[in-house]
């Protein structure tokens, strides 16, 4: 098994050229809109330095680098790939879910999704891939086309396809600008391809296109407190759904990181009435 030290998992290197720490570095700086005199005062470190290194004429130390990832909100991935362009091995280890030595975090996983049913509930990867879901959500998914069914099921593609979730959701307009701006704020945050051609193709769906660029209907009550997502289902009943998300709290594994845990919620009695009749 190979390890960059011991307890950790190598973690997987990106097949794409490496770049080098300088240019990677101001990109970083300046896709957050900070200054270098502002993140070189909040790193501790000169203005004059911050430049050499961003211009090459200084190589940066690992904990100096650490440290402006940290200052720059840098997911785990993105840190490990700043460290790999100075020269310095990956800190994080990215160890697949499926492994033996993340059983314990599949089980406690399994179980909230089970405690929730009949709510549905999924866990999703970076890319909104579904790797994990219950059965409430299990049930959902059988309004879908086979083609979207993955696997991997994408949550983003399925809701947003026309031929997916977008066709029996009664309130696309708002729900599908709610998911299209949560697209967005993620592909921005983070240097990811994945991601940015999974906006691409989504964004050119014929009912995402044009459709979303304004809102014509007057919010609901419940709409004004919080966007919820009005599905038609399978048996004619239709379900308003709220979410929640969560996240591991100080993750070291850059698997574990990009893990969000969605959880579904009835926003109506008759929906909890529907949730519940079919799961018995």
């Amino acid at each position: 098994m190979d390890r960059t030290e011991p307890g950790h998992r190598q973690a997987r290197l990106r097949s794409t050229p490496r770049r080098e720490v300088g240019p990677l570095l101001r990109e970083w700086r300046q896709r957050r809109k900070l200054s270098q005199l502002a993140l070189a005062l909040d790193v501790g470190v000169s203005p004059r330095h911050l430049s050499f290194v961003e211009t090459g004429r200084s190589r940066p130390s690992a904990e100096l680098l650490l440290s402006m990832s940290e200052h720059l909100a840098l997911p785990l991935r993105e840190r490990n790939d700043l460290l790999l362009a100075a020269g310095y091995a990956p800190r994080y280890s990215e160890t697949p879910l499926e492994s033996p030595d993340l059983q314990v975090v599949r089980s406690a996983l399994q179980r909230l999704l089970a405690a929730h049913d009949p709510y549905p509930g999924v866990a999703l990867d970076r890319h909104w891939n579904v790797v994990l879901a219950n059965r409430a959500a299990e049930r959902l998914m059988g309004l879908l086309p086979p083609h979207l069914v993955g696997p991997p099921l994408n949550m983003m593609r399925a809701s947003l396809h026309p031929e997916g979730f977008a066709a029996a959701t009664l309130n696309f307009e708002a729900w599908g600008r709610h998911l299209l701006h949560e697209l967005e704020r993620a592909r921005a945050a983070a240097d990811d391809p994945v991601l940015a051609a999974l906006a691409a193709e989504v964004g050119g769906y014929p009912n995402v296109a044009a459709p979303l660029a304004t809102a014509t209907r007057r919010p609901t009550y419940q709409e004004s407190l919080l966007i919820p997502c009005v599905l038609l289902s399978g048996e004619g009943r239709t379900l308003s759904l709220f979410t929640t998300q969560a996240t591991f709290g100080s993750p070291r594994d850059i698997t574990l990181a990009e893990l969000t845990v969605e959880l579904f919620y009835p926003a109506d009695a008759a929906t909890e009435d529907a949730l519940r009749a079919q799961a018995i």
